[in-house]
C-alpha cells in the first residue's frame, strides 16, 4: 500500500532522514514515535506529497485512497457542525472542481483522478448524514449541536467534526496527527474501539500510550535520521527498545575490547623485528573494522523532586446543596460532595455531564445559584485550566515566570525542568508574550510543579505534552502529598495518577473509591455509555 525506500530530507542545514526506509500495507495500525522536532509531521507531509524529499521513493498503489487528520483546524463561513462532517460545503466542492479539471486535462486515469473520484463518491453518498451524524455521536456531539454553526465551536470541537467527515470516508490509508489531543475519555474509548476494527491502515502520531498500546501492531521509531521498525503495540516496543540498546552496547563494548587488545599488540610489538609483520597485520584488521558506534541510551524521563506543600485539614474542600444552571441549562441541583485530604480523584462521565463545572465550582471560578462551598483548614487552592494564559507576566521570559513561581529553586534545577516540559536551549529565554497555547500551558504546569498548592485541580493537564514529558508529570504528581482533583483522557495517566473516582452523569455524582480499574470492574468498562455514543 504504502513504501517509502532510502529518504532523505533536510531542513535548512539539519537534516531529518537519511536513508530511511519503512512501509504500510493493508490493515495495519501502526504508530510513528520519535522526540519532538524529528521529522513525524515533516514525513506525513512527504506521504502527502505536500512536499519533496531530498531523495528516496514515496510508492503507493494506484487504488490507494489517504485521508488526513491534521493537530489543527477551524471553521469558514455559516458551514453547520453537520456541514463540516459531510464536507458538503468545502470539501465535496473542491473535490468536484478538481474531476473536472482533470477531466479536461484528458488524465481520468491518474491515481489523483481515482483517489478524488473515490472521496467524491463517499461523500456523495445518499447515506452520508447517517453516516455522520453516527461518527459525530460517538466523538461527543450530541443531536442538537448538529445544525450548530462551527465557528461558534473551539478549534478542538471542528477537529472532532473533521475526523467525523474522514472516518465517514474510510480511506484506504488514515493518517491521524495527535488524534486524541482534542477528545476526552468517552470520545477517545470510543475513537479507540472505532480504529480497532477499522478496515483499513492506520498510520497515527501519538502522545498516548495507552491508545496507542490498544490500536497499534507496529511501531515505527525515527531515530539517528532512520526508521527503525518494531513489532507489537507500544509497551512491546519500549521492552524490545531496551533489549535492542543492550545488544547493540554489548556489541560496541566487545569490539571495543577487541580493537583495545589489538591495538596493544601493535604498540609492544611495532619495533620487534620477529613481531613487526604480525603488528602491521594486525593493525591493517583494526582499520578493516566496519567500526560499530557507541548506542544512545534510550531517553527516560526526567525526574525532580517536587516541593511538599503546606498540610491542609484533613477535609480539603466541600460542597452543599450547590444548584448551578447556565440560563435554562441545569447543570446540578442539590449537589452534595466531600473531599478529603491526599485524595487523588479523577472526574469520568460523557461529554456535557458538568465535569469542568464541577472543577469550576471546586476552584471557586463561576458562581452558583444556591449552595455552599467549604474550603478546609489551610486550604493553598490550584486551579489549572486550559486557557491560563492570564496568569503570566507578558514581559517575563520563561525561566523568569519560573523563578518568580519559586524563588529558591536554583537556576540549573529550573532550566532541567523546563527542559523536560519542552522548552530548550534558547526557548527559556522567550517571552511569554509570544509562546503558543500549548506553550503556555506547560509552562503553567511548572510553576505548579515548582510551588504546588495543597489543592490541585487540572483540567487536561496532558494536552500538549510529548510522552516523555507525560511521564515526568506522572512522576511528579505520585509524589505530590497534597489533594488533586483532575480531568483527563490520558488514560494511562489515569492509571497511574488516580486513587478514587468520580462518575459524573446527568448532574449526579457517583464516587468509586478504589482507582480506574476498579471503577471499570465496577460499572463494566462504562459499557452503557459507550453502547450509547456507538449508536447511529
Amino acid at each position: 500500500m504504502l513504501i517509502i525506500r532510502d529518504l532523505k530530507i533536510t531542513l535548512g542545514a539539519r537534516t531529518l532522514f537519511e536513508n530511511a526506509s519503512f512501509s504500510v500495507n493493508y490493515g495495519e495500525r501502526v504508530a510513528l514515535v520519535g522526540a519532538n522536532g524529528t521529522g513525524k509531521t515533516t514525513l506525513f507531509s512527504i506521504i502527502l506529497k505536500q512536499r519533496e524529499p531530498d531523495s528516496g521513493t514515496v510508492e503507493r498503489d494506484e487504488w490507494t485512497m489517504v485521508g488526513y487528520l491534521p493537530q489543527e483546524g477551524e471553521a469558514h463561513g455559516d458551514e453547520t457542525v453537520l456541514d463540516v462532517a459531510t464536507g458538503r460545503v468545502d470539501e465535496l466542492p473542491a473535490l468536484e472542481k478538481r474531476l473536472h479539471e482533470l477531466e479536461k486535462l484528458g488524465q481520468v486515469s491518474t491515481p489523483e483522478y481515482m483517489e478524488i473520484h473515490a472521496k467524491h463518491d463517499k461523500l456523495n453518498d445518499p447515506q452520508v448524514d447517517v453516516k455522520a451524524k453516527k461518527m459525530l455521536r460517538g466523538l461527543g456531539y450530541r443531536d442538537t449541536d448538529f445544525e450548530r454553526k462551527a465557528k461558534e465551536m473551539s478549534g478542538g470541537w471542528i477537529m472532532r467534526a473533521r475526523l467525523a467527515r474522514l472516518l465517514v470516508m474510510e480511506p484506504d490509508l488514515l493518517l491521524l496527527d495527535e488524534p486524541t489531543n482534542h477528545l476526552d475519555l468517552m470520545s477517545l474509548l470510543w475513537l479507540q474501539d472505532y480504529l480497532k476494527n477499522y478496515s483499513g491502515a492506520v498510520l497515527l502520531i501519538s502522545h498516548d500510550r495507552q491508545f496507542m498500546d490498544e490500536v497499534v501492531g507496529q511501531v515505527h521509531e525515527i531515530s539517528d535520521k532512520k526508521l527503525i521498525a518494531y513489532t507489537g503495540n507500544y509497551t512491546d516496543y519500549l521492552r524490545q527498545r531496551e533489549e535492542r540498546y543492550e545488544q547493540q552496547l554489548a556489541s560496541y563494548k566487545n569490539q571495543q575490547k577487541e580493537i583495545a587488545a589489538l591495538q596493544e599488540f601493535v604498540s609492544r610489538f611495532r619495533s620487534v623485528t620477529s613481531k613487526a609483520s604480525q603488528a602491521m597485520s594486525k593493525l591493517k584488521q583494526i582499520e578493516r573494522m566496519e567500526l560499530i558506534e557507541q548506542p544512545q541510551a534510550p531517553k527516560k524521563p526526567f525526574r525532580f523532586q517536587i516541593p511538599q506543600p503546606p498540610r491542609g485539614g484533613q477535609r480539603a474542600v466541600s460542597l452543599e446543596g450547590i444548584h448551578m444552571a447556565y440560563g435554562p441549562n441545569k447543570v446540578y441541583a442539590g449537589l452534595d460532595l466531600t473531599v478529603e485530604r491526599g485524595e487523588r480523584t479523577v472526574l469520568v462521565g460523557p461529554n456535557g455531564a458538568g465535569k469542568s463545572t464541577l472543577l469550576k465550582i471546586l476552584a471557586g471560578v463561576v458562581p452558583f445559584q444556591k449552595g455552599e462551598r467549604d474550603l478546609g483548614h489551610n486550604a493553598k487552592i490550584g486551579y489549572f485550566s486550559q486557557h491560563r494564559a492570564d496568569t503570566l507576566d507578558p514581559e517575563r521570559n520563561v525561566l523568569e515566570e519560573v523563578i518568580a513561581s519559586a524563588p529558591l529553586l536554583p537556576e540549573n534545577e529550573a532550566r532541567g525542568i523546563l527542559g523536560s516540559f519542552l522548552f530548550r536551549k534558547d526557548d527559556i529565554f522567550k517571552k511569554t508574550a509570544v509562546l503558543s497555547g500549548g506553550e503556555k500551558s506547560r509552562l503553567n504546569l511548572v510553576k505548579f510543579l515548582v510551588d504546588p498548592p495543597n489543592l490541585l485541580l487540572m483540567d487536561e493537564p496532558t494536552t500538549h505534552l510529548d510522552i516523555h514529558t507525560v511521564e515526568s508529570l506522572t512522576l511528579a504528581l505520585e509524589r505530590y502529598e497534597g489533594t488533586l482533583i483532575f480531568i483527563s483522557h490520558d488514560v494511562h495517566f489515569i492509571r497511574q495518577i488516580a486513587t478514587k473516582v468520580l462518575h459524573v452523569n446527568a448532574g449526579q455524582i457517583t464516587p468509586y473509591s478504589g482507582g480506574y480499574e476498579y471503577f471499570l470492574e465496577k460499572t463494566g468498562g462504562m459499557a452503557d455509555e459507550r453502547a450509547a455514543l456507538t449508536a447511529a
